[in-house]
């Protein structure tokens, strides 16, 4: 039987693993193990050649095991799998979201570079931006949604290290808000400024539609990044990241992977493996959980707006429903709100909650709320919270597998309490 026109979902069982090598186990065991024996020194030096890259791999050769800091059948069965879904030529799995950021920038960047990113991005991404490529001499400028192309190759040509730019790096939609940034917009804009010495990457976060809702690769970005902790993972008890591309780009990800020693463990390929294989079942009950939560959020008298992709479809403007149609399959499960009040009464609604936990992450099993502006963005600057709606009385939810009648119940005694 031909596979390659099943679905991701119906391969997430068996794709990439063999029984037979593993004594039948009908699961990918996990295999613990730091080093792996080769049959002859010859075999070990043919491997070495091409993990160092000394060599290209020859046609129909594979590439055998080394030691588990360069590969491991755990994480290269789980990279193989979700290449699937974003249709990539290969994956790097790290140990966490952050991780995989942090490589990808360091590895496309150096000093006198110009780092051009949207905002508002995830905390930590801020924070990486700001604090750790500012010491190392890398430049940085930030665009918001609804910027148009010229507006943003303006913004990049008034730094005046329009030469240098490498990257850009988008999170879409955005943390915590749900803007909607335009990946092709941000291809041409790429586009604009590449040269023959001088090719731009886009980077996309997609942790918040996760591979299921949306795929970047397939709208002109280069590489597509996640916290894999998140839908991936599932279930709020692993923390992973990982990035996706071409072949070219990804051999640069892992070399420096290599060597920074951040790639993910067996045990972490193993349980992200498990939950890969009702990632689509999770996601598709979040989803429309989600659609039932803002619906009564809408109509909530406490409630004074509702950052939901579904909102913005309906009532956003023209550019941002063409969007939302072009680029995702989902309005997601992510939803942020501004009670009437303050950092009090935002306060008051999530000290009450009962069935959903105060916690941040997000994309997990269980529903969870927390305060952006104190929590997940406290290190942003205040005038740029501002700006971007990252206020004191902004709540963000990330809807979970419950039934949805009791969150929207949890959600109403809450707010009775305000």
């Amino acid at each position: 039987m031909d596979f390659s026109n099943f679905k991701p979902e119906s391969l997430m069982m068996s794709y990439g693993y063999k029984p037979s090598l593993s004594e039948g186990a009908i699961k990918c065991p996990i295999f613990q193990t730091s080093t792996f024996v080769f049959n002859t020194a010859m075999e070990g030096k043919r491997f070495f050649e091409v993990a160092y890259g000394l060599r290209e791999k020859e046609k129909g050769e594979e590439l055998g095991l080394i030691y588990s800091r360069l590969n491991n059948p755990d994480l290269e069965i789980l990279e193989n799998r979700l290449c699937l879904w974003d249709k990539a030529d290969d994956c790097a799995v790290f140990e966490s979201g952050m991780s995989a950021i942090s490589t990808v920038m360091m590895e496309f960047l150096s000093p006198g570079d110009l780092l051009v990113y949207s905002r508002p991005v995830y905390g930590g991404t801020d924070h990486f931006i700001q604090h750790f490529l500012k010491r190392m001499k890398i430049q940085s400028v930030g665009f918001r949604a609804g910027e148009t192309k010229e507006e943003i190759i303006a913004r990049i040509e008034a730094t005046g290290n329009a030469a240098n730019l490498k990257l850009i790096h988008i999170e879409t939609p955005a943390n915590p808000t749900n803007a909607v940034i335009d990946i092709q917009l941000c291809a041409d804009v790429k586009k604009h400024f590449s040269t023959e010495d001088n090719q731009v990457l886009l980077s996309v976060d997609n942790t918040y539609m996760g591979p299921v809702w949306q795929h970047p690769l397939q709208h002109g970005a280069d590489l597509v990044l996640y916290s894999a902790t998140k839908y991936i993972g599932g279930h709020s008890d692993v923390i992973a990241g990982a990035c996706l591309g071409s072949f070219e780009l990804m051999a640069r990800v892992k070399g420096l992977r290599t060597f920074l020693g951040n790639m993910a463990g067996p045990w972490t390929g193993w349980l992200l493996m498990r939950s890969l294989e009702t990632l689509k079942v999770r996601m598709d009950q979040q989803a429309e959980n989600a659609m039932h939560v803002a619906a009564y959020l809408n109509n909530h008298p406490k409630v004074e707006s509702v950052y939901y992709l579904g909102n913005t479809h309906e009532n956003g403007t023209a550019a941002e429903r063409e969007v939302i149609e072009r680029q995702f399959s989902s309005f997601g499960a992510m939803i942020a709100f501004d009670v009437k009040g303050g950092e009090k009464e935002a306060f008051q609604f999530l000290d009450n909650l009962k069935l959903i936990k105060l916690a941040v992450s997000l994309g997990g099993t269980e529903s969870l709320a927390e305060h952006p502006q104190t929590m997940t963005h406290a290190d942003v600057d205040p005038e740029d919270k501002k700006v971007m709606n990252i206020t004191e009385k902004l709540v963000r939810l990330s809807i979970g597998v419950e039934n949805y009648n009791d969150i929207i119940s949890d959600i109403d005694q809450s707010l009775a309490t305000i």
